[in-house]
């Protein structure tokens, strides 16, 4: 995070101000326009080897869903907007979405079977903005991806580790549960992934 706009804004504020400043990724954070940092390449190699890896396990199990980075998230009655570094959409309930059509906006946790977030120097949006209203929503399946181990002790251990955090929805909470390493991640969405950290993260050989 660089800066925080000082005037509180609405949802709808916020929408019709985007067009003119494109180019610059900015959130609503509960009425706070907050221009978000320009991600480091690390960054980027993680949504980049993602966005190969999850389009096709959806392509391998013909679901009816599809991959953005530029859908808005709106948790529902709050002035806030996320742009997740990578959204699972479900076409399916997309005519339910009340802001889909105008305005590329999800409120509703029927509509992402799964959302990702990789964790930059704002870590602590993640963890705990993001996961709380995440979790509001209804959203099955959020991944945390801590590459560069930048999140609190008690989040990822002590000493720090990269680790990913998958929190699936039980009951209407989050339950968490924490992978490092070489261990294979489990993912309600697509059960049949088979996919490590180590080959998520950017600082490994990927094989």
């Amino acid at each position: 995070m660089i800066q925080a706009i000082p005037k509180l804004v609405t949802f709808k504020e916020f929408i019709d101000w985007l067009p003119e400043n494109f180019g610059v990724r900015y959130e609503l954070h509960n009425g706070d326009i907050v221009e978000m940092a320009q991600p480091v390449g690390e960054h980027e190699e993680v949504k980049s080897f993602l966005g190969v890896e999850i389009p096709a396990e959806i392509k391998r199990l013909k679901l009816p869903y599809g991959i953005s980075n530029q859908v808005i998230v709106r948790p529902p009655q709050k002035d806030s907007g996320y742009f997740p570094d990578l959204l699972v959409l479900d076409r399916r309930n997309l005519v339910n979405e009340e802001l889909w059509k105008k305005e590329s906006t999800l409120s509703l946790g029927a509509s992402i079977p799964l959302v990702i977030e990789v964790v930059s120097t704002n870590w602590r949006d993640d963890y705990y903005l993001k996961y709380a209203d995440y979790e509001v929503m209804g959203i099955p399946e959020y991944w945390i991806i801590d590459y560069a181990a930048l999140g609190g002790r008690n989040l990822i251990g002590n000493p720090k580790q990269p680790t990913i955090s998958v929190c699936n929805l039980v009951d209407g909470e989050y339950q968490v549960t924490k992978f490092r390493d070489s261990d294979r991640l489990i993912s309600q969405t697509f059960p049949g992934l088979n996919l490590t950290p180590n080959q998520i993260f950017p600082t490994s050989d990927n094989d």
